[in-house]
């Protein structure tokens, strides 16, 4: 396991910033096959016109940086899940005795077993260890890590990780507090997504009825639309439709949009 580790220490990358993303080839793929489908799908029920989808197309913009925003909020989610078993590593191994650079140290090698090489944790770690070696600050270190990170469960155990160790209190026991409440919650907001993802799924699907219901209706009464498109009172009229559409799915994405 040491020699595993001290090869894996080697081909680490530097820190990250949590809050910079750069979509892969395939997410940015996926992301302008969905939007440019959604704009064509908009160009037709609306408007029934191929102009409408080339003077949209810019919006693909706007789509992609939503895609973006998606993963960096999974990222970031990921990475808590991963820092909370972290937080019990290290504090198991103050409780059993180890320095705080061994502490570490061990944390790498429980969470390479249980997340494996490829994962947010064991970079963060890998980075951290190579900073202690280098007789870095571990508060500092750890504060970094915080500012990088964007996440507020991590900012507050590097506070108190900080207070602890400089107050020389209990540091285990101070710790191991402070990690069951962060861990209760990251429950709490797990539960609470558990909850609303059915809200979730419901709206997703009444964000579809409107256009099933059109489809249905011009595939059994051929013609019925028509007076609504290529005339400026029928383009007025979808077109405060879909003003009205686009504020009702807005409208439920903040519903159901719960911060933490």
């Amino acid at each position: 396991m040491k020699q595993r580790i001290l090869s894996f220490t080697g081909t680490s990358s530097g820190p990250r910033d949590y809050e910079e993303y750069t979509l892969s080839k395939a997410e940015l793929t996926t992301g302008l096959v969905k939007g440019s489908g959604i704009i064509l799908l908009f160009a037709y029920i609306f408007y029934r016109s191929a102009l409408f989808a080339v003077l949209a197309s810019p919006l693909l913009i706007f789509y992609l940086k939503r895609e973006r925003k998606l993963c960096i909020v999974k990222r970031k989610d990921n990475l808590t899940l991963q820092f909370r078993e972290m937080m019990y590593s290290v504090i198991a191994g103050l409780q059993a005795g180890y320095s705080i650079e061994n502490c570490f140290r061990r944390a790498l090698e429980d969470m390479l077993l249980l997340y494996g090489k490829n994962s947010l944790i064991c970079t963060e770690l890998v980075y951290i260890n190579r900073e202690l070696r280098n007789n870095k600050n571990i508060e500092d270190v750890l504060d970094a890590f915080a500012a990088r990170a964007h996440v507020q469960d991590i900012s507050d155990f590097s506070e108190v990780f900080r207070i602890a160790k400089r107050s020389g209190g209990d540091m285990p026991s101070i710790l191991k507090n402070t990690a069951d409440l962060i861990s209760d919650k990251i429950e709490v907001r797990r539960e609470i997504n558990t909850q609303i993802s059915a809200k979730k799924m419901e709206q997703g699907i009444m964000n579809l009825v409107p256009f099933g219901i059109i489809f249905y209706i011009d595939a059994t009464s051929p013609g019925f639309f028509d007076p609504l498109y290529h005339n400026v009172t029928g383009v007025a009229l979808m077109s405060a439709m879909m003003a009205v559409y686009l504020g009702a799915y807005i409208l439920g994405e903040k519903i159901l949009n719960i911060s933490y």
